[in-house]
């Protein structure tokens, strides 16, 4: 067990770019988990099931439309949406009657939907691996500082900062972004004037869920779509909220800005343990700063 040594600047620049556009992934799910924890108080543990099935479903959307760069390109759009179809029928239809209950209860509701959910993804794709290809125009990779860097590691560089853009676009300028932060705060005030805060619930339920089946689609081309691959991510994302700070836009970006590059400096500087150095950054933010590293917004 050594730890690397003589590492060189390329090298160093090349993982840096692997540990953003991980970031990239993390931001757009735990900014989802994010959104409803802040608003909704519900600790959605099946939130990283949701993932998961975004990827099945990008897989088989894109097949259904003859593979290709045709196909990934509809299954990212419709895949999510797909995602954010289910997540509204849930909460329509068990959701919405529980949000007086206590948080134990809604917990162990929301478990109960991630162990659904994998039986449900057993069923329709069973247990053999899938893999699915990027489209043409982002196959391939350029060199940074003498060494390959995937296109499609690049288009997820753009895309990260654009989601975060939109996302405080929303939560911020949007009428039902500032109606929802109100209903966080004092949910009986809100509707006392007249607001139906059950559907503004609704509303940023199933825009959470979308962003999870939106990574979930993303992170496709990237790895194995297979099961058990939402059960590190929910626990990555419930970090990085947590060390963000609940209902922070821009603390989900930093957290899992965190995350991601310790993770990938980790496999450059000691691949033995890379999995401990995300872990190790997020007990020294939260011995410093308990409450997490930006002010909570809800």
């Amino acid at each position: 067990m050594e730890i690397a040594a003589n590492i060189t600047l390329s090298a160093l620049a090349q993982q840096f770019l692997v540990g953003l556009s991980r970031t990239t992934i993390l931001f757009i799910v735990s900014s989802g988990l994010s959104l409803v924890l802040g608003v909704l108080r519900i600790p959605n543990v099946a939130h990283g099931s949701l993932y998961m099935l975004g990827a099945f479903l990008c897989y088989s959307i894109s097949l259904f439309f003859g593979g290709g760069s045709t196909g990934f390109w509809m299954a990212l759009v419709l895949a999510p949406l797909c995602v954010a179809l289910i997540s509204l029928a849930v909460e329509r239809g068990l959701f919405c009657h529980l949000y007086d209950r206590e948080h134990l209860m809604l917990l162990l509701f929301t478990f109960s939907f991630m162990l659904l959910f994998k039986d449900l993804v057993k069923l329709v794709w069973g247990s053999d691996y899938r893999s699915l290809s990027a489209p043409e125009i982002l196959q391939g990779s350029f060199s940074v500082l003498g060494m390959p860097f995937p296109r499609y590691n690049l288009f997820l560089l753009v895309l990260g900062p654009l989601v975060a853009l939109g996302l405080w676009f929303l939560t911020n300028k949007t009428k039902i972004g500032k109606i929802a932060r109100a209903a966080a705060v004092d949910r009986e005030m809100v509707a006392a004037v007249g607001i139906n805060v059950s559907w503004v619930f609704a509303a940023v339920f199933v825009i959470g869920c979308f962003l999870a089946g939106l990574g979930g689609a993303l992170v496709a081309p990237t790895q194995n779509i297979t099961q058990g691959m939402d059960h590190t991510l929910i626990m990555e994302t419930f970090l990085i909220v947590i060390i963000g700070g609940l209902g922070n836009i821009w603390g989900a970006l930093l957290g899992a800005l965190i995350f991601g590059l310790t993770d990938s400096m980790g496999v450059l500087i000691w691949p033995q343990f890379a999995i401990v150095f995300p872990y190790v950054a997020v007990v020294i933010v939260l011995m410093f700063r308990p409450k997490g590293l930006l002010k909570a917004t809800w």
